[in-house]
């Protein structure tokens, strides 16, 4: 593989050098600069041979480097040839004053606008031209010339999803949405979110592993008339029923004449999200850009009652297949038969795959047994899957796209006797999810503003965890979506009635092991606190699984935290009981005691 990827890189070296180029950058994106790559997008994968989902590399003409996060601190190194790549840290190191501490006044570093936001190019630019180098857009990026076995893109058609389980039709939402766009002050909108022209459309597609959506790019008219650009050959019989007046549908390659005839048109479009190709070739065309949110991004994330109705109902079959396969799991540890961590993904799946509804995974199952559950981002495909070992903890995060909703779930289960430290370090862990579940908040609350309230019993013990604690979830969409999030990180976004978010605090211990504890919950008016002087929103799970107590430490809880604790299992049998076999309800009994 190394002298494959040495060869890749002459190659890239031998187009850099066509163009005068000094360096080239390639990021772990395509053009549109979502979450998921499907395969034949996948560049820098091509260039460096590294899987993980976040990292970028640059190539000079006589050295590399790759820039990755910590949670690929390990795999980076068992993916990419040191020979080849020198190592640097994505969030460490900038990349763009690397670039200025690497190269001399008057280089020339190339990239593709498409695989860029317009937000980088104009800092990356600004950045470079204090140091008198220049940041060159390319027409044709140099792998695509070199990728002589690229994969082809997936040609499943497109699926009409339906107009009763959105809960609007497809001219209700870009009217509403059109509307959105006119009061911006803007006569178009460049919709290049996956997810969001989906949505608007009321349609889902295969296109991208774990991820329902159709490829292409959207623009949305003031009048609520829409164009979407992408393989035709995909439009199923019906679409232009189904979609209603005002949508036309054209190639993806008719994009750039269509930008290119925009002259006087104000667009609006999201510079933090949308490519700089089409935000560029839209504004050297002449027209006026309005740079604001994605104006489905908010509406979309505010689910109406038919959405979480679907969200509702798919949690309560999602949490009877995963109760299942926990029970199956300590029928497994009992009788002293420990499988590896693929091994358990699979089952897991097994039992989600019996509900004909299910479609497939929402994101690839971390299921990480012992020390790798101390990487909050493992996964088992990486390397070799780790045998389950006696007397230790395990953690398994995943989730299911169903033709309702979307899941996405975490617990951390005994295996065997378990230590006091781990009891007390998974009892800090709950009691901040308590915390965040049971949070009264006025409206106008952001989830920045909330997220200490997971963090606070960690921090009074000197600890605390270096991911989010809450990420929005789509209705048969991404199970990331925007914009809302609880996290330290600044954000804007208030929470909103409709908002499905998880709550999702954790601790990880290099080398020992790791926890998380992660339901998804809504944002809903206080019932308790109607007529109130101030509007005040709670939070109601909709993930209904048991919690593992024989990890819990019940000294450390307030009798508070225990009645809720409690009044949680206690629906969670409730609600599944009927749907269990007599050998699981019998588990399920057990899991769901009062403490």
């Amino acid at each position: 593989m190394s002298q494959l990827i040495a060869m890749r890189l002459e190659a890239i070296r031998g187009e850099m050098a066509s163009a005068n180029l000094d360096a080239f950058i390639i990021p772990r994106a395509d053009e549109y600069l979502g979450e998921y790559v499907p395969t034949h997008n996948e560049r820098l994968h091509w260039a460096t041979n590294f899987t993980g989902s976040a990292g970028l590399a640059i190539i000079l003409k006589d050295k590399a480097a790759i820039f990755t996060d910590g949670r690929y601190t390990v795999q980076v190194r068992q993916q990419v040839d040191a020979s080849l790549f020198g190592y640097e840290s994505l969030t460490d190191t900038p990349q763009i004053d690397w670039l200025c501490d690497e190269l001399p006044q008057g280089a020339r570093i190339g990239f593709d606008p498409k695989l860029h936001t317009l937000a980088w190019y104009e800092s990356a630019k600004m950045t470079l031209a204090k140091a008198q180098i220049d940041l060159v857009a390319v027409a044709q990026n140099p792998i695509d010339k070199h990728w002589l076995d690229r994969p082809t893109p997936a040609t499943k058609p497109i699926r009409l999803f339906s107009n009763d389980s959105a809960g609007k039709t497809s001219q209700q939402k870009r009217s509403e949405i059109g509307a959105l766009v006119k009061k911006a002050g803007a006569d178009v909108a460049l919709i290049a979110a996956l997810d969001s022209f989906c949505w608007l459309l009321n349609i889902r597609g295969n296109d991208i592993p774990r991820l329902p959506v159709v490829l292409g790019t959207a623009l949305l008219y003031a009048n609520g008339d829409m164009t979407l650009f992408t393989d035709l050959a995909k439009l199923p019989s019906g679409i232009e029923a189904h979609v209603g007046e005002g949508v036309s549908f054209n190639t993806e390659a008719s994009l750039a004449d269509t930008l290119a005839s925009m002259q006087g048109l104000k667009l609006l479009a999201d510079p933090h999200s949308a490519n700089a190709w089409a935000q560029t070739l839209a504004r050297d065309a002449g027209a006026i850009l309005v740079a604001a949110i994605d104006p489905v991004a908010l509406p979309k994330a505010q689910k109406n009652p038919a959405e979480l109705a679907g969200m509702r109902a798919c949690h309560i079959r999602d949490g009877v297949a995963v109760s299942r396969f926990l029970a199956w799991l300590d029928n497994e540890v009992a009788a002293q038969r420990l499988h590896d961590e693929a091994t358990l993904a699979d089952k897991l799946e097994s039992f989600r795959c019996e509900d004909p509804r299910y479609q497939e995974p929402s994101f690839d199952t971390i299921s990480a047994t012992g020390a790798n559950a101390a990487m909050c981002h493992y996964n088992h495909n990486n390397g070799t899957p780790a045998v389950m070992t006696m007397d230790s903890i395990y953690l398994v995060d995943s989730g299911a796209q169903y033709l309702d909703g979307t899941t996405d779930v975490t617990r951390t289960i005994a295996i065997g006797n378990v230590t006091d430290e781990h009891k007390k370090m998974v009892t800090l862990v709950l009691k901040g999810h308590i915390a965040l579940d049971q949070a009264r908040f006025p409206k106008g609350t952001t989830g920045q503003q909330l997220d200490a309230f997971a963090r606070q019993y960690l921090w009074q013990e000197g600890f605390d965890y270096d991911h989010g604690t809450g990420h929005g979830v789509g209705h048969f969409l991404s199970v990331h979506e925007g914009p809302q999030r609880i996290g330290k990180n600044v954000n804007a976004i208030a929470l909103m009635p409709g908002m499905v978010l998880s709550n999702e605090p954790g601790y990880y211990r290099a080398g020992e092991f790791g926890i998380r504890l992660e339901n998804l919950v809504v944002v809903q008016p206080c019932q308790a606190l109607q007529g109130a002087e101030r509007e005040i929103y709670e939070f109601d799970a909709l993930t209904l699984i048991p919690m593992d107590t024989r990890l819990i430490d019940k000294q450390l809880l307030t009798t508070a935290e225990i009645a809720w604790l409690n009044r949680y299992h206690a629906k969670v049998f409730d609600t599944l009981a009927p749907l269990m076999s007599e050998a699981e309800l019998a588990w399920l009994t057990q899991a769901t005691r009062p403490l």
